[in-house]
């Protein structure tokens, strides 16, 4: 969706938006670092994400593989930084053609800075002058497909500022019907440069509609994390720092803690004056930080950061091909990338109903390292790899983990237990000590309010509810005696398969099953969550994979703990098994004397 929408929709339902800047790191463990720190900021919900160009073009293919990533895994909508600087004409249509067909439709048109070492911006041959050219080009060539932000500056854009004084009014309106031309060649939104001053934003506002500039003027604040940075960017910027500031930075400048402290501050009451001028848009620029830009957002009221607001019980995809998908399998409930990655070459996404849309083929682990953090390695590392030598000793491990006494599982991208596993940890637990391994479940909910901090999704006025749902690897003989039992209990239904593909079940190969749904007002039920036969038997080859890839292979070759790894992948099943009976039904009353 293009940003400009998002931000309509938002002032249509009284709504602030807010948005996040981040900037491509040098390190691959900087990018890994980063791709962490967005997950957690995504889930507050801000309406958009950008990322920047390099200076000189110096990040463009990391960019365009963060803006990939940022869009399709971290399911964010994204807006990728695109600057004339060392960028001829055909770099320009490989970069917009990539966004395209990786479903992107944001794009921040700047002229971009000089290359490093060089103090003026000069044209490359085949390339663009300045900003208003590539917006044009972007008009030309796309149509309507991209969304295009621009740049306002609001003190004027820094080449025209000589000196301490700012820039002359000439130059300032020169730069203003400059802007102009940026939007009337296409440009739908604005976002500004930095300031500390927001009535020189709140100016600037007005003098752009008095000139009849009628798009969103979005403000870009950059929170004080650290005294030095803050006088770096404000000089490089050539921004005006008001004495006051100055003032109540002096005499804290080498106490980090407190900078930090007083830019959350100040950052909070520059936005509460600009949201009471009817503004209802931030832009936050992070430094690649979280706790400044959540901490302004929390003190705003626009982000509890004790509720994490769900529409769905998985995080929505933003690529524009899949923005209707609203049904997953649950087998990867725990695994959301890999889903997207295996899915990414679809044509239809399943809406509505999993079997109306439905493609049949799922895609290889082709993006497999991102899936596999470094820091997600080197925990499993330091919890999982440790002396094994009994099926005991591999219980321990995973009924550890349900009690939440740690924090990774070879099993899952995500970090700790789902919250809503709090139900059910306990019983969990002693399932593991049975031998019944478990790497995913849910509670059974029976009408939950749909704001509820753990089950809820959705958002507010609408019920939740769940059949219970338990996956876990057990033996052979553990699963003839559940298969047995299960015979003299109608509501409960299951899958099973081996690595070898030796399967049991007691529902048809077809049989899909909705195991979550919502009820909602003016809305028809919506069942976001199914278990379905024939995904089961994809996701097999990857569960049964992890054994070896995420857990074993950390092992020396020859390790006898990666040998009974090894013999527990050979030899056990993987079970899918749901209670139907949401209202009365016990799943866990199942495995009683198994």
């Amino acid at each position: 969706m293009k940003v400009i929408e998002k931000i309509q929709n938002a002032e249509k339902e009284g709504k602030v938006a807010f948005s996040f800047e981040f900037f491509p790191p040098k390190t691959e463990v900087g990018v890994e670092n980063l791709f962490d720190r967005m997950d957690l900021m995504v889930e507050h919900q801000p309406s958009f994400c950008d990322i920047t160009w390099g200076a000189g073009g110096s990040t463009a293919d990391l960019t365009l593989d963060i803006s990939n990533k940022m869009q399709n895994m971290i399911c964010v909508e994204t807006m990728m930084h695109l600057t004339c600087t060392n960028m001829p004409v055909e770099k320009i249509d490989h970069a917009l053609a990539t966004i395209k067909a990786n479903g992107i439709q944001n794009v921040l048109a700047l002229r971009g800075d000089p290359p490093h070492g060089q103090d003026k911006f000069v044209q490359v041959e085949g390339g663009f002058a300045c900003a208003l050219d590539l917006v044009k080009h972007i008009r030309s060539k796309y149509g309507d497909y991209f969304g295009i932000t621009v740049a306002g500056y609001p003190e004027a854009h820094p080449d025209m500022i000589k000196n301490d004084m700012g820039a002359t009014e000439e130059d300032y309106q020169k730069d203003l019907a400059y802007l102009k031309l940026k939007v009337d060649a296409g440009a739908d939104l604005i976002i500004t440069q930095l300031f500390y001053d927001t009535d020189i934003y709140l100016k600037f506002v007005n003098d752009c509609r008095q000139i009849g500039i009628k798009c969103p003027i979005v403000p870009g604040i950059m929170p004080i994390n650290n005294y030095n940075g803050f006088l770096r960017m404000a000089g490089f910027c050539k921004t005006k720092i008001p004495s006051e500031i100055t003032a109540a930075l002096e005499p804290i400048k080498d106490n980090e803690e407190a900078v930090r402290a007083y830019g959350i501050h100040l950052g909070t009451e520059m936005c509460k004056k600009i949201l009471a001028h009817g503004i209802k848009t931030l832009h936050l620029y992070t430094l690649n930080m979280d706790k400044s830009a959540l901490g302004i957002l929390a003190n705003l009221g626009l982000i509890d950061m004790t509720k994490i607001r769900r529409p769905l019980p998985w995080r929505p995809a933003t690529n524009v091909l899949r923005t209707k998908e609203n049904v997953r399998p649950i087998f990867w409930a725990n695994r959301p990338r890999s889903y997207i990655s295996r899915t990414i070459g679809w044509e239809q996404f399943p809406h509505g109903r999993w079997g109306d849309t439905r493609s049949p083929a799922y895609g290889a682990l082709n993006d497999y390292q991102f899936l596999r953090r470094r820091s997600r390695s080197k925990k499993i590392l330091e919890e999982w790899v440790v002396p094994l030598s009994s099926i005991e000793d591999i219980q321990e491990k995973f009924s550890n983990f349900c009690l939440g006494k740690l924090t990774s599982n070879p099993w899952s991208e995500l970090d700790g237990l789902q919250p809503e596993t709090g139900k059910i940890n306990e019983k969990l637990e002693q399932l593991n000590r049975k031998g019944f391994l478990t790497i995913n479940s849910q509670p059974a909910v029976n009408g939950e309010k749909s704001d509820s901090p753990s089950i809820g999704w959705g958002g507010p006025g609408g019920y939740v509810y769940q059949k219970a749902y338990v996956e876990f690897f057990c033996s052979p003989e553990k699963l003839n005696a559940l298969v047995e039992k299960a015979k003299d209990l109608p509501f409960v239904t299951y899958i099973a398969v081996n690595k070898k593909g030796a399967t049991a079940a007691n529902i048809g190969p077809t049989d899909v099953n909705a195991v979550t749904w919502g009820v909602f007002p003016a809305k028809e039920v919506i069942q976001p969550t199914v278990v379905d036969p024939v995904s089961f038997m994809v996701w097999k080859d990857e569960a049964f994979q992890a054994w070896d890839q995420e857990w074993a292979s950390l092992y020396p070759d020859g390790d006898p703990s990666r040998k009974i790894l090894e013999e527990v992948q050979n030899s056990y099943y993987l079970v899918s098994v749901v209670d139907n009976d949401y209202i009365h039904g016990d799943l866990f009353s199942v495995f009683e004397e198994l």
